[in-house]
């Protein structure tokens, strides 16, 4: 099986995926890695700038019928069996991208990109099995947890437990205005 684990950076992918392929004896994949390994895309400034359709060709060949948590932000492009959309309130994103050193212009786009749920349109127009999981205010063990409740009880679409519209005026000062 592979569960593709994707959000907004900032919302806890990474951790999250780690514990996930951990706890289930799968095997962890970082989408970034994978595609830096392959030589799929080039570096343009900080970021690594792939095809999608490239990426995902070649990590279908290398993992189909494998047992797989791949993280990234992409990871929804992939042919996965289940796609987990991590979500988190957008000021908690804005805090953490801020202290990792993101741009001003980087964090208002990520900032925003959570306010009006890009990633999670983006993987249901791409998916049909994707379950959304809000990671605010839980621990890492906790969000875990709450995948693996889904995966045994056979949640295959889980979608809409995310409302971020009424926090609009607490994210102002991260948005790109």
């Amino acid at each position: 099986m592979i569960i593709a684990v994707t959000g907004t950076p900032g919302v806890g992918k990474t951790t999250v995926s780690k514990l996930l392929a951990q706890k289930l004896g799968y095997e962890y994949v970082s989408l970034k890695d994978y595609a830096m390994e392959k030589g799929i895309g080039e570096m343009k400034g900080d970021e690594l700038e792939v095809e999608v359709d490239e990426l995902a060709y070649n990590f279908e060949r290398d993992f189909k019928g494998k047992n797989v948590v791949v993280d990234g932000h992409l990871s929804h492009f992939l042919n996965a069996d289940l796609v987990v959309v991590l979500r988190a309130h957008p000021k908690l994103i804005g805090e953490r991208l801020t202290e990792r050193g993101y741009s001003r212009e980087k964090v208002g786009e990520n900032v925003e990109a959570e306010l009006v749920d890009v990633i999670l349109v983006e993987a249901l127009e791409e998916n049909e099995n994707v379950v959304e999981v809000d990671t605010t205010g839980k621990t890492p063990e906790e969000v875990v947890n709450e995948i693996l409740e889904l995966i045994e009880k056979g949640v295959r679409r889980r979608v809409g437990v995310v409302d971020w519209s009424r926090v609009y005026d607490d994210v102002i000062p991260y948005l790109r205005l």
